[in-house]
């Protein structure tokens, strides 16, 4: 009998697409979450990931094949006034979860990591070099980067002292269907369906490189069905490196009543970052990003207007 996959973190918006991946092919998922209902209405099991001991009571007496491990505070622009709950959720949230791959034998632990990880990939000398690989020094600048690369360097030791066998991927800025935290993308977007301009105070000049939320999912599934590992860590991007002011354009060109202006500058909290070598995970893993910008952002527009006339609709009703 095929084991269970555990998703934590199934009402985020890569948890949820995660679980989504996986029971359309038919795989046994157990979604956790600290909140009993995906944004669509798919139940979950209420499990807060700090709480060890209910984690295990979630798993107890089932045969648990894999974790994809997407629980997590998603974001340096969540939680800023509050590092501490940070520490919890993200260092020892996947602390615990790590501790039930160990005691549970799972086969497979994957870590939904970010590219904030990184940090920014400058120096005082100039550009790091470019692509820039996995394996430079991490200068994480957020509490939250820091706390992805303590998960990344506690997936590397379990699987080293414990073995443990897992991975994480350094996911880089993800958008599309039913992201709820900022996005520059989303905003554009909106801003256009509802006849409103968009002014962002910064980021003409800035670049940023997205990958849609469908390919993240089936980024961190390759990774949980890959028969070996070469590697303990991969970056995952959606392969583009574009500026916030090309990717404004970008917008307009789709959505002609678009008004859309951005100043120059970086944004305050996110970092500075050259383009992401991905060669890794296409060469180790057979992964590559299937939703080019341009079409993630046609079918996420399309997305988000179906939506507004539903909401519109039900408020008729």
């Amino acid at each position: 009998m095929e084991k269970a996959v555990l998703v934590t973190g199934g009402a985020g918006l890569i948890g949820n697409a995660v679980r989504t991946l996986l029971e359309t092919r038919g795989t046994e998922v157990i979604a956790v979450d600290r909140i009993g209902l995906t944004g669509d209405g798919k139940p979950l099991t209420v499990c807060d990931i700090t709480d060890v001991h209910r984690l295990h009571a979630v798993v107890a007496g089932r045969s648990i094949g894999g974790i994809i491990h997407c629980g997590a505070f998603s974001g340096p622009m969540v939680q800023r006034e509050n590092p501490s709950a940070m520490v919890q959720v993200n260092i020892v949230g996947t602390a615990n979860v790590l501790e039930l791959a160990r005691i549970h034998s799972v086969d497979r632990f994957v870590l939904c990591s970010s590219t904030s990880a990184f940090g920014n990939t400058a120096s005082e000398s100039g550009p790091a070099m470019e692509p820039v690989p996995e394996d430079v020094a991490l200068r994480p600048s957020s509490v939250y980067g820091a706390s992805k690369a303590a998960g990344e360097q506690l997936v590397s030791t379990y699987a080293q002292q414990y073995a443990v066998d897992g991975v994480s991927l350094r996911i880089s800025w993800v958008y599309g269907p039913r992201r709820t935290t900022d996005c520059a993308i989303r905003t554009m977007i909106e801003d256009a369906l509802a006849g409103r301009s968009t002014h962002i105070p910064y980021g003409r000049n800035f670049p940023r490189q997205y990958i849609h939320v469908d390919d993240a999912a089936r980024a961190l599934v390759t990774a949980l069905d890959a028969p070996r590992l070469p590697r303990r860590t991969y970056t995952v991007t959606g392969g583009t490196y574009f500026t916030l002011g090309e990717i404004g354009d970008m917008v307009a060109r789709l959505l002609p009543n678009a008004e859309i202006s951005l100043g120059l500058g970086s944004d305050p909290v996110d970092d500075v970052q050259g383009r992401f070598d991905i060669s890794a995970i296409e060469r180790d893993l057979g992964f590559s990003p299937a939703i080019g910008l341009e079409d993630g952002i046609r079918s996420y527009a399309k997305w988000l207007c179906a939506e507004e006339n539903g909401h519109l609709e039900g408020k008729s009703n």
